[in-house]
């Protein structure tokens, strides 16, 4: 969702490395913010019956609301409305040099603290492979991603895999809950979440 640590066969096309990044993002959301269980979530807004009626649909929108250009609005609102109530959004990373850490945010904190990052930068992240599985009205993927400042750059300045949980309630598709974990030395992404696998 963001970028977060160092990743291989990767072109650098900004001074802030994608490590500095991840630890930036993660001092932040401990920093500034509440626990989910502490925090207030706000209503979300209506969504675009578009944006929900199917995992493609509402795992497209994700990638479609925090991409743009430098200078770009996102919408926040609509990034609101595809999340259930209580669903966090949870980046991996190793900020310290030492120990893994998760920290789990709400959509709301996310916006705070990451989108006036993305805005400012200029953020693309688009899926590149996936991998789903479902039973009933609950579904797990494997969302693999390529992230760079301008949708034209030729090479990505990380890479990763989003964990998306998701539910249906019958009515429409929500997700509970993303999960990353960006691609390192230490953690190449393995070839059957690449394309052409």
């Amino acid at each position: 969702m963001t970028p977060k640590s160092s990743v291989r066969r990767a072109v650098p096309t900004s001074p802030l490395t994608a490590a500095t990044v991840l630890a930036l993002l993660i001092a932040m959301a401990t920093a500034a913010t509440p626990t989910p269980s502490s925090a207030q979530q706000t209503e979300a807004p209506a969504a675009n019956p578009a944006d929900v009626e199917s995992i493609d649909a509402i795992m497209t929108a994700v990638y479609d609301v925090i991409s743009g250009d430098a200078g770009e609005a996102r919408d926040w609102d609509r990034f609101r409305s595809l999340f259930a109530p209580g669903a966090t959004l949870s980046p991996v990373g190793r900020p310290d040099g030492a120990m893994y850490v998760r920290r789990a945010i709400t959509p709301d904190q996310y916006a705070a603290t990451s989108g006036s990052y993305l805005e400012e930068s200029g953020f693309h992240e688009v899926e590149i492979h996936r991998v789903t599985e479902q039973y009933g009205v609950i579904a797990h993927a494997f969302s693999t991603y390529e992230s760079r400042r301008l949708a034209s750059d030729p090479e990505p300045f990380a890479r990763g895999i989003n964990s998306f949980q998701l539910l249906n309630d019958g009515t429409r598709w929500w997700i509970v809950s993303i999960y990353w974990l960006q691609e390192s030395d230490d953690h190449p992404i393995p070839a059957k979440y690449l394309p052409g696998n």
